[in-house]
């Protein structure tokens, strides 16, 4: 899962950029770039680690002009190396820069289709090079010396035809704009909004609403699944559906764990998709356990505390903060390895010893992905004098690797790819354990916005909605993903010397 950002401004944009960015941190903490152009020329700053630590005050010097895209990252498979930290570059045509979130399904057959057919090169592992070589291509083949619109749509529409998968993306076309775009599915988020200025009308195109809000852009609506929006270096907007049947299937992760509670994706407020995840999970308590003895309702902070609250409220009993988080800790589901993600739940969380003394504490969170958080969080508990320590995961259980760019591991890895509720309860050392259905859930999101038929819950029933996965993928993508392989390939996380030709080092 990654964050992007493009804006087309009437002033430099890079302080904007840097700001979109760090309120989309929560998408990716592995690396952060940033591009801009002026004068016939990109500017580019891209490295491993969070915004504020890659961006110091004389590369945002450097960063000049009105028209710029932003990236930050974790990776889904392969090397963290900072070769792979976006946005990426090609020069021809035109010198173009893109940023993506989400996975290609096909990446291995287009990589190679590129060499054969198309004869360019990739450089590093990533879909996202991958992706940009086929939007670059296909804009070449067109041969104007100054692409339209139309040409630029044109693009767009062949890249929907040969890319499989999840993408939403952002290219910036040197002395031309910006292009958005999202995958005929619409899996993954993008929206634009517009700012007023004296000097006329400013665009910004970003993963989720909360980066216009926070920059003080308005949000006009989503992306459409297969619509692509482009923005003249001028400020001109044109749209146009660029695929041949869309169907909007968004991924339900997002509002159960991803995006900011304060985002609104696909008409859908996250806030209010989370306060019905946690009704829906109290009335589920209520049915199994009607004279139920909870103490007390405790959040695993933060993506939980909105269903936990809600879930406290409906079942008429205390919420309380048990658990203060160390700020300066990353998402523990974002961390490689196993061994590394166990150690951090420590560093992570401590617990407020008097809100568990002798009491019977519902713990709620808003997944279980491979179950280590779980068994420490329910340990901690316990040392902290809870009576019984109850669970309840505000999600469905997770049951299949995802292949639409996050991070889901290998299916051998996730705690409830073949087990039953009942194992997993007593693996991570619970009284009891409750899942949210998938039918409620799906029901949460739909109340919101029932102008969405479908939701992509593969990582929750199995169903892959591009129809292009089999088993030789999963087990493949096994290989890339489980915590052994990952661990071989990225060593001590060096960048073994490489060095980006296109970044501006220290």
């Amino acid at each position: 899962m990654c964050g992007i950002v493009g804006i087309v401004s009437t002033s430099n944009v890079n302080q904007s950029l840097y700001d979109a960015l760090t309120v989309l941190q929560h998408r990716g903490q592995d690396a952060a770039g940033i591009v801009t152009f002026q004068d016939e020329r990109f500017y580019l700053r891209k490295d491993n680690g969070l915004v504020r630590d890659v961006f110091r005050t004389r590369h945002m010097r450097r960063l000049v002009g009105n028209v710029g895209i932003g990236h930050v990252r974790y990776p889904t498979a392969g090397s963290s190396s900072s070769a792979e930290a976006q946005p990426f570059y090609v020069n021809s045509p035109y010198g173009i820069t893109l940023a993506h979130n989400g996975n290609l399904t096909n990446a291995d057959d287009l990589s190679q289709d590129l060499f054969r057919t198309d004869l360019r090169h990739i450089n590093t592992n990533s879909d996202s090079e991958v992706l940009l070589n086929v939007f670059a291509h296909e804009l070449q083949k067109l041969g104007k010396l100054n692409p339209t619109k139309d040409e630029i749509f044109a693009a767009v529409k062949a890249v929907h035809k040969r890319c499989k998968g999840a993408y939403a993306v952002i290219a910036m076309i040197t002395g031309y704009g910006i292009v958005g775009f999202r995958d005929p599915n619409g899996i993954r988020p993008a929206c634009y909004g517009t700012r007023e200025t004296d000097e006329g009308t400013e665009y910004m195109i970003a993963s989720e609403s909360v980066a216009l809000s926070a920059a003080g852009f308005t949000l006009v609506r989503d992306i459409e699944p297969g619509e692509a929006v482009y923005i003249e270096t001028d400020g001109t907007l044109y749209t146009q559906q660029c695929a041949d049947k869309p169907h909007l299937i968004p991924c339900i992760f997002e509002h159960v764990y991803f995006a900011r509670p304060d985002s609104i994706i696909d008409k859908v407020s996250v806030y209010k998709a989370r306060l019905r995840m946690g009704e829906t999970l109290a009335d589920k308590v209520l049915r199994e356990r009607p004279d139920h003895d909870i103490d007390v309702v405790i959040p695993i902070p933060d993506t939980s505390r909105t269903s936990a609250m809600q879930m406290a409220h409906r079942l008429g009993v205390k919420f309380r903060e048990g658990f203060i988080k160390n700020r300066y800790i990353g998402r523990t589901f974002i961390m490689p390895g196993q061994k590394m993600r166990k150690k951090s739940v420590r560093q992570k969380l401590n617990p407020i010893d008097l809100e568990f003394r002798g009491k019977n504490v519902m713990l709620v969170d808003d997944s279980i992905v491979r179950g280590t958080t779980c068994e420490e969080i329910v340990q901690m508990a316990r040392d902290a004098g809870a009576r019984n320590v109850y669970f309840a995961s505000a999600a469905p259980p997770v049951r299949y690797p995802n292949v639409y760019g996050i991070d889901m591991p290998s299916a051998h890895e996730l705690i409830a790819h073949d087990k039953s509720v009942e194992e997993i309860c007593e693996i991570i050392g619970a009284d009891w354990l409750v899942y949210q259905d998938l039918e409620d859930l799906i029901t949460c999101v739909n109340d919101v916005n029932p102008e969405i038929e479908s939701w992509e819950c593969s990582v929750f029933d199995g169903n892959y909605v591009t129809g292009d996965i089999d088993n030789a993928y999963l087990e493949r993508i096994d290989a890339l993903r489980n915590d052994k392989s990952r661990s071989a390939s990225n060593g001590d996380d060096e960048d073994n010397g490489i060095i980006d030709l296109h970044n501006d080092e220290d």
